[in-house]
């Protein structure tokens, strides 16, 4: 059940950080955006009302990325307006890469610094790893050192705040011992069908915000044509897609959809000035735990010369 202070949080357009920093409520996604994401970043931005931009290096999209948020401040958006994310990949997961990492990012999206610089994924690759890897493609990441790098680009300006993705409790609770700033985010995969409340819970215990991506699921598993997440929908005269929105808003956590559409964009934000009232939210929250959607089963598992053998090692059993 969402508690009356989530509750409270979701009609904001914003939660705030640790930090004092804000991140705003919905953001766009831009994970496989392809080749209208330019397009995309400034019609959110301009035309809808985003004022949050998810990105990553990996994505191979930041200069467009960055052409679509030089667009939109040509247009009169102030960039203290603005908070973009972006996150370091996993073949940069060493000290000395980090910084570099950060500056092509920066360069890219044509910033002088940026809001949130994320860790893509807790496990370091060797350049040009196979997909999936090959004996000795997966490395041993040096987490504490990594993460002083990144507190350094926040001590120099170039960050305002720092955090993870696809982290389990135990690598979170591992890098809080040693964490001078401690992240302000961790950025998983939410959505009714796959509810990640253990690690949700641990980062309550530690005060980081949750941001969730997937939101609708995945093109197998589309929560949009679930009957539960239709007849809330249909009840409240909405789609699907807000509905699924609205859901991680009530809960206490920010979201960012991804759509290249220019109408479903725009759809995606108008999530405010309405509520899923509790019975349905329960509902919602009633839809069975199926699986996650984004394992990294491809990115980094070994079955025969490890060091991860299975996807349950890479979320350290806590599926």
């Amino acid at each position: 059940m969402a508690s009356a202070q989530a509750m409270g949080q979701a009609e904001r357009d914003h939660f705030v950080l640790k930090s004092g920093h804000t991140i705003p409520a919905v953001g766009l996604g831009t994970w496989r955006a392809g080749s209208d994401t330019a397009h995309s970043v400034k019609t959110a931005i301009t035309e809808a009302g985003y004022r949050h931009v998810d990105t990553a290096a990996q994505y191979g999209v930041e200069k467009e990325v960055g052409k679509g948020l030089k667009a939109a401040m040509q247009a009169g958006i102030n960039r203290k307006d603005l908070f973009v994310t972006s996150k370091l990949w996993c073949t940069d997961l060493v000290p000395d890469k980090v910084r570099p990492a950060l500056q092509n990012t920066l360069k890219d999206l044509q910033l002088d610094y940026i809001d949130l610089y994320l860790i893509h994924w807790p496990f370091r690759l060797k350049d040009g790893a196979h997909t999936p890897p090959e004996a000795g493609e997966v490395l041993e990441f040096d987490m504490e050192g990594v993460w002083r790098e990144m507190e350094s680009l926040v001590k120099d300006g170039l960050v305002k705040d720092i955090g993870v993705c696809n982290y389990t409790a135990t690598k979170l609770n591992r890098l809080m011992r040693s964490a001078k700033i401690p992240p302000a985010v961790c950025q998983m995969e939410m959505h009714p069908g796959w509810k990640n409340d253990k690690i949700f819970e641990a980062c309550k215990k530690h005060g980081i915000h949750v941001t969730a991506y997937s939101p609708l699921g995945s093109s197998e598993k589309n929560l949009a044509h679930d009957p539960a997440v239709e007849k809330v929908a249909n009840k409240l005269n909405k789609t699907p897609g807000q509905v699924l929105i609205k859901w991680a808003l009530q809960r206490g956590t920010s979201v960012i959809p991804k759509s290249t559409k220019d109408e479903r964009i725009k759809e995606n934000i108008q999530v405010f000035g309405w509520e899923i009232p509790e019975e349905d939210f329960n509902v919602l929250c009633s839809i069975k735990d199926e699986k996650r959607v984004l394992t990294g089963e491809e990115l980094f598992v070994n079955k025969t010369h490890g060091p991860y053998k299975s996807a349950s090692e890479l979320w350290d059993h806590e599926d």
